[in-house]
């Protein structure tokens, strides 16, 4: 997932083909589906990733569930990019007062990259206390001197954001992966004041009218696409920040605001605490029956770390926790089915009891949302969330619906497959399969049906060499040279590393850090790519052309074991790709305009588009057998067990689909038709929704709902959909190289160009249905994803 911004309103993340017979006619990316306006009294209404695939927990954004209000991790040069000597001018000039010294406080020192080695908790409420103090002082001068133009309004501007979004988002970049409670206590502390500066931003008055003027002026058809659709965003976000508002009703809409922020910031801890607190250790052998070398020795790691100085791999004691790399392999391999319900249910009704509990908490954010949409003239939030996105509630519903049916009958066989094979192997669970058992059962199909075993897999997937594989694939397509940089820019951890890309010249540009490991005890799940600086022409340093971006890219991979470096999944390795398809559509940028370079005012259900088009990648033979090199040996990856990679890529398709659609459905129910405070509880309405997208229906205690940080603490509320809608984009921009070729490298290259040059290059400078078909030459088409995924025969006949 990607951490976007778009403007300055919210200063926000955001972070063909023929058709089958059921699909020929669904027109979900027409122009005329397209909703690019909003404003209740003058634009038109919308009208009424399996847990660990690397679209649902893997792309989970660090950040906030209030899209209005939220800041990003953000913000680069043709030389490294410093920050605005105002922001040290502030610190001279201030009176605010705090045990801290101010000169010594690196957020309010002039920095080329984040000081994320040296930023502790004690510097969060001088630095950010010191700059909106500064911030509302420049905000007042602009509204005094603005005009309706590019240099007394849209430079100053984006200057005033910029350095907003950099300090909080070094504080808030920090919180994500290294986690304490003073850090929390500090951001606690300061977090309304910068929600309330945010909002006085949003809705200036004379900001917004001058942004009007510019649109209604006779030069507006002389703009460039890029400027014009700045503009428009930046009326658009207005609006929904409330600034049509009179003056009662924008006092309660900001007081929703800043209650939603918390909200989402305590649910979000709620989910890291819970998982932090589950430890389960064991001391006999015979329990860890069915386990793998990698995770023995990553649970006799995790006990060393926890006190048990002796722990090995052979003999433990072992630690257990909820976090990905350890949770999933108890999943798959565990022959102790006792062991596996125990994990099962420990991670199903996380933050759901106690202190932890955020069931409240989800009952409030959707109170609040509605109450919010409402104000604004909308009947539900789904409508809010739409007015910024290609969909439509209705379209996106439409989609859904048509991929579920198509799922649906592939995954009841995937099911009665699993029961037939567990039964031939002799289990009494078979007649009645649990949550807890389909996993594990599945990986035994799996190894049975394609003789492919995961674990026997991970020695050909050695970090280093999947990097040099990624890297030489992106050369390849783009043309772009990546080289280590470390040492350049501080870092957060002694494993995080600092990356350089070049052009065909040599020159730089732009940069990005890596973390890769798992830190169950300070560093949040999921995975992620978030700015730390954007392009920008407005932001450059005295004589350069254009600020670089610079991103960084956050997994929770297996770290290394002992001397062995760390040995990737095939599935941790999709999310690395998954990852960097996101960081490419930031860093190749050529929109010198920097509020829409980018992924910044990309429609967020186009932003997975690179992302999960890159994933199609380690299913490409050379592209894989360029990573897969056994760590030891040099060996690459037979080319049998290539042959069953890939054809184990479709094993239990629909029930992966459905399992995404599952979630996409239930986000849009919670946001459009559910009534907090109505007879139906929001667990009532998962199993309402689970009768449909369930084969297995839900426990009755199922509280996966407490856990589900997209739509309660991060960018997808009522935009949970946006995985599929961009599946569909993805999918078919690869099949513009299977048209090309895949073994035609000039054709490839070619064909990669283009992707750069459009996808790639134009950011949210030209809606993403225009990019698509400048692409490939027409609209999308859902046929390559349900080919892909060996569902196409499914659809015809559904």
């Amino acid at each position: 997932m990607a951490t976007t911004t778009t403007s300055r309103a919210s200063l926000n993340l955001l972070l063909l083909r023929r058709s089958p017979p059921k699909l020929r006619n669904a027109k979900f990316f027409s122009s005329s589906s397209y909703s690019s306006h909003f404003r209740p009294s003058t634009f038109h209404k919308s009208y009424p990733c399996p847990i660990w695939s690397s679209s649902f927990s893997f792309c989970l954004p660090p950040r906030s569930t209030s899209t209005s209000t939220s800041l990003p991790f953000r913000h680069f040069s043709s030389s490294p990019p410093s920050m605005s000597s105002a922001v040290s001018a502030a610190v001279g000039s201030s009176s605010v007062s705090d045990d801290s010294c101010l000169e010594l406080n690196p957020l309010s020192r002039d920095f080329d990259f984040p000081p994320f080695d040296s930023v502790d908790a004690e510097h969060v409420r001088p630095g950010i206390r010191t700059l909106l103090q500064q911030l509302e002082s420049e905000l007042e001068q602009l509204e005094r001197s603005v005009e309706p133009s590019w240099p007394k309004l849209v430079e100053p501007l984006e200057k005033l954001v910029d350095r907003l979004s950099v300090v909080w988002g070094v504080i808030n970049h920090l919180k994500a992966v290294k986690d304490t409670p003073e850090l929390r206590a500090a951001i606690e502390d300061v977090q309304p004041e910068k929600v309330k500066f945010q909002l006085r931003l949003g809705q200036s008055k004379p900001i917004y009218e001058a942004f009007k003027a510019i649109r209604e002026s006779p030069d507006w058809s002389s703009l460039s696409e890029a400027r014009q659709r700045l503009v428009e965003a930046q009326i658009k976000e207005a609006v929904l920040t409330g600034i049509a508002l009179d003056d009662e009703k924008r006092e309660e809409f900001n007081k929703i605001e800043q209650e939603l922020e918390k909200l989402s910031h305590k649910f979000s801890e709620n989910v890291l605490d819970a998982t932090k607190k589950f430890e389960k250790l064991i001391t006999d052998k015979k329990e860890m029956d069915g386990l793998p070398p990698s995770a023995l020795g990553l649970f006799a790691q995790a006990a060393v770390s926890k006190g048990h100085e002796n722990a090995t791999a052979e003999n433990g004691p072992w630690v257990i926790t909820l976090d990905g790399p350890s949770y999933l392999p108890v999943m798959q391999h565990s022959k102790n089915r006792t062991l596996r319900e125990e994990v099962y249910r420990a991670y199903l009704s996380r933050a759901s009891s106690g202190d932890l509990d955020n069931t409240a908490i989800i009952d409030q954010i959707l109170k609040l949302r509605l109450e919010k949409a409402k104000l604004l003239g909308y009947n539900n939030y789904a409508e809010v969330s739409m007015a910024m996105k290609m969909a439509t509630v209705e379209k996106a519903a439409e989609l859904l619906e048509k991929l579920r049916s198509a799922s649906w009958g592939p995954a009841v066989q995937d099911m009665e497959d699993l029961k037939s094979f567990a039964k031939s192997q002799g289990a009494e669970e078979a007649g009645s399969l649990a949550h807890w058992d389909t996993t594990f059962w599945s990986e035994r199909l799996r190894e049975s049906k394609f003789d492919i075993n995961e674990e026997e897999l991970r020695p050909y997937f050695s970090l280093p060499k999947v990097m040099d594989g990624l890297f030489s694939l992106a050369k390849t397509l783009f043309g772009v040279d990546i080289e280590p940089a470390d040492g350049v820019a501080p870092v957060w951890n002694s494993d995080v590393r600092f990356y350089r890309v070049k052009d065909s010249s040599g020159s730089p540009i732009a940069y990005f850090y890596f973390d890769p490991y798992s830190r169950p005890s300070e560093k949040r799940g999921g995975a992620w790519m978030g700015e730390v600086f954007s392009r920008s022409q407005v932001m450059a340093r005295k004589g350069t052309s254009v600020r670089l971006p610079v991103a960084h890219m956050v997994c929770n991979q297996t770290p290394p074991v002992g001397d062995k470096p760390s040995l990737m999944t095939f599935r941790e390795v999709e999310t690395v790709f998954h990852e960097f398809g996101h960081a490419l559509q930031h860093m190749l940028t050529k929109q010198d305009e920097g509020l829409v370079a980018g992924i910044r005012n990309v429609e967020w259900d186009a932003v997975e588009l690179p992302s999960q088009f890159m994933e199609n990648w380690c299913y490409h033979r050379d592209t894989l057998m360029s990573i897969a090199k056994h760590y030891q040996t040099g060996e690459t990856l037979p080319e049998e067990v290539y042959k069953k990679l890939l054809a184990a890529r479709t094993f239990r398709a629909g029930s992966f689909s459905l399992r995404q659609l599952k979630f996409a459905t239930l986000d849009l129910e919670l946001h459009t038709k559910y009534i907090p405070g109505g007879p139906e509880s929001i667990y009532d309405v998962d199993q309402r929704v689970s009768v449909k997208t369930q084969v297995i229906p839900p426990l009755p205690e199922d509280r996966f709902l407490c856990g589900f940080s997209h739509i309660f603490a991060g960018g997808y509320a009522a935009g949970y959909y946006s995985y599929k809608w961009a599946e569909v984009l993805s999918a078919d921009a690869f099949s513009a190289f299977e048209d090309a070729g895949l073994d035609d490298i000039k054709a490839v290259k070619e064909t990669g160009q283009r992707f750069r040059n459009t996808v790639l290059a134009l950011g949210g400078g030209k809606a993403p249905l225009k990019v698509f078909v400048e692409f490939r030459g027409r609209e999308p088409s859902p046929e390559p994803l349900l080919r892909h995924n060996g569902l196409l025969a499914a659809s015809a006949s559904a």
